[in-house]
């Protein structure tokens, strides 16, 4: 499996402040597309290729319990919608300016080119973390912007704060506000992808392309991590 190098390290700092649990990460978690795309291939070292792009976590982390509410306006039970699926899960907002959409696009753009019966196995979840400008609806219009079978969840500020703790996160913290109106939000800016064990064993950081995602995604629903 691939360590993460200091690159990544550098986004993190610069967009959101981690728990204590992530510190210990910090030089595992950090650059992983990059540090794979630069990885030694086995016909020029003899050194075998990581078998994942995303960064590899360890120990794993549990999956969240939390209860939000999907843009239909109905409760949604994460751990327990979720059961049985690859969960890929990241919060943000739909007003970032960069790399909120730019995940979403890289993931999408992999996902399009899976096979609808593999597409099944997996659940997307986005969950704001900017409810005051993310209605149900305006949520659901920039999710389907990137795929329409990605989920979309909201609540009260209160209620995703503890959605983002219970994930192992600080909660994301709002700029000033500018004269115009506007805010910016800081938040994690890396996916969990939680297997069917309930377990993250990997993340995937900001600056990950669309073709690490299309190599990681085919092996995700198989993965049982034994021997590992």
């Amino acid at each position: 499996m691939n360590s993460i190098g200091p690159v990544g390290v550098m986004k993190f700092r610069r967009f959101l402040k981690v728990l204590p649990v992530w510190a210990a990460l910090g030089t595992l978690l950090a650059g992983a597309a990059q540090a794979a795309r630069s990885y030694p291939r086995a016909a020029d070292s003899g050194a075998a290729e990581p078998k994942y792009r995303g960064g590899l976590v360890s120990p794993p982390l549990a999956k969240p319990k939390f209860t939000l509410t999907d843009t239909s306006g109905s409760s949604f039970d994460f751990l327990a919608r979720t059961q049985g699926y690859v969960t890929l899960l990241f919060f943000g907002y739909t007003h970032c300016p960069d790399m909120c959409p730019l995940q979403m696009n890289t993931l999408a753009e992999a996902f399009r080119k899976l096979p609808p019966v593999s597409a099944d196995r997996f659940r997307v979840v986005f969950v704001t973390t900017d409810p005051a400008r993310d209605s149900p609806t305006v949520l659901r219009a920039w999710l389907d912007h990137f795929d329409k079978r990605f989920i979309g969840l909201t609540g009260t500020q209160a209620s995703i704060d503890a959605a983002q703790i219970a994930s192992n996160l600080d909660p994301a913290k709002k700029s000033k506000v500018r004269a115009d109106g506007n805010y910016e939000v800081g938040h994690a800016l890396f996916v969990f992808a939680y297997t069917k064990d309930n377990l993250a064993h990997l993340v995937y950081p900001g600056g990950v392309q669309a073709e690490d995602w299309s190599h990681d995604l085919p092996l995700l629903p198989s993965e049982t991590w034994s021997g590992r």
